[in-house]
């Protein structure tokens, strides 16, 4: 019998190569390079550019000749896309497909052999510049659902490599993901990685379920064996930069903006916040519905509240999300034109993107955080909001769908399917007693101050597969 899962562990001995779907940088106007911005590249930057490290990925740009530059004491490798594989594999195979799939089929999977042929062919392509830069005993960290095939191209085209893979959208049930035409290639190619991180628990069960049904894959209590290889199987939720967040919400400009702010709204008694990138997943609508209906059975409560819903733009080129913004602004100005008059408007909606510290300000200045996915992998939103909660106020209505909600127990936890559940939910939270709020933020900011990004990080990286006799 043969040995496998040699106790790799991240070292700084160990080349530290970083695969994601997009590179950590964009073009800004002018075609230079500037910095991105998310939980993954701030987790990551810092450990690349103390090892010198690699970080492969596309531009975001289809047919960019860029090839490979170094930026802020980090190398970049650009994987080129053309135009028609943007709309195959990004929005096709990626967005079309394995999105809806993964999020408990929310929306119906669309399964075209085109597609997937399309989605081979480029994750065969990473798998080849990560070639062209790697060596036996680099740890090379492969990120979400754009490169599921990456990890079994990497075990035979660099042979001893550390390979881990992160999955940051759920996995799901095996009744749907058996759905999938292509389930078997996907799943071989996840266990040829050493180790497989997911968000929740949920999730890595799925995984290994999965497995089980499709590969006849033995499962233990926390990896699976395979074709004589050990895949570990590793539950770690993301979290945000507690320090960053904290200083942030802190800062008297936070604090003057968040004043500022509320007398814009004209001084309302409690404001409800919303932040989402604008995705049929997020159950923007449900939680407008739900407003409404609290304004159909509390009429007074038009005059002193407010919600404000930030909807970022994302996937514009999808009919479906183009048909779902037009939605959301119809039923956001029928509230409003049967609730409000000139003077006061229940609902402030707008489709834009805020930078972080505009981000924060608007957490400080709302007391309810409504964080009401459908089904999310984590929800960072949710986490950002307890962290800039400096002053240990404010109330989190979160989803139970969400992945933030095994972790912010203290929340006020929703169903997001059930309108008048959180109707009810919205007007409990309006009315918390402070002492109550104080209490719950309390006991959640110190669970996130204890498990930050930087925590995460090492948790990922840090893991090691314990040899076993297959």
């Amino acid at each position: 019998m043969s040995q496998t899962g040699e106790g790799y562990t991240a070292n700084m001995d160990q080349n530290l190569i970083v695969v994601a779907n997009r590179l950590p940088v964009s073009r800004s106007v002018d075609g230079s390079w500037e910095a991105s911005h998310g939980g993954l590249v701030t987790a990551v930057t810092p450990i690349l550019r103390e090892r010198r490290g690699m970080w492969i990925g596309w531009s975001g740009t289809p047919d960019d000749s860029s090839r490979q530059f170094e930026m802020d004491g980090i190398n970049h490798v650009s994987v080129p896309m053309s135009s028609e594989e943007v709309d195959d594999f990004y929005f096709g195979f990626c967005n079309g497909t394995i999105w809806p799939l993964f999020h408990d089929a929310v929306r119906t999977p669309e399964f075209d052999i085109g597609w997937w042929r399309v989605y081979e062919e480029v994750n065969e392509r990473y798998a080849q510049a990560v070639k062209k830069e790697a060596t036996g005993g680099d740890l090379i960290w492969v990120h979400d659902y754009h490169l599921l095939l990456v990890p079994g191209r990497l075990r035979q085209l660099v042979p001893g490599a550390d390979v881990r893979f992160f999955l940051h959208i759920p996995f799901p049930p095996v009744e749907i993901f058996a759905r999938l035409p292509w389930r078997k290639a996907v799943l071989e190619g996840l266990m040829a990685a050493d180790i497989v991180g997911f968000q929740t628990k949920a999730s890595a069960d799925n995984f290994k379920r999965a497995t089980r049904v499709f590969l006849r894959s033995e499962v233990l209590r926390d990896s699976v064996v395979h074709n004589d290889h050990v895949t570990k199987v590793l539950t770690a939720p993301i979290s945000v930069d507690f320090e960053e967040f904290d200083r942030i919400g802190s800062s008297a400009e936070t604090e003057q903006g968040a004043t500022r702010l509320r007398e814009e709204l004209g001084n309302p008694t409690k404001i409800i916040f919303g932040a989402d990138r604008l995705d049929y997943t997020k159950g923007i609508d449900v939680r407008l519905r739900a407003f409404e209906l609290l304004l159909e059975r509390e009429p007074h409560l038009a005059g002193s509240t407010r919600m404000i819903q930030i909807a970022v733009p994302s996937r514009e080129a999808l009919g479906d999300y183009a048909e779902m913004r037009e939605e959301i602004e119809q039923l956001a100005g029928r509230i409003n034109s049967i609730h409000g008059d000139r003077h006061k408007m229940p609902v402030h909606y707008s489709y834009e993107s805020l930078d972080r510290n505009e981000l924060v300000t608007y957490y400080r200045a709302a007391d309810v955080m409504a964080v009401t996915p459908l089904v999310d992998g984590m929800n960072l939103v949710a986490k950002e909001y307890v962290t800039s909660r400096t002053d240990n106020r404010g109330i989190l209505l979160l989803s139970e769908f969400a992945g933030a909600a095994r972790e912010l127990t203290e929340a006020m936890i929703v169903n997001p399917y059930d309108i008048t559940g959180m109707a009810e939910a919205m007007w409990q939270a309006l009315h918390l007693d402070p002492e109550d709020q104080r209490a719950r933020m309390t006991r959640m900011r110190d669970r996130l101050r204890r498990h930050d990004l930087k925590s995460w990080t090492r948790t990922v990286l840090d893991s090691h597969v314990d040899a076993l006799a297959v």
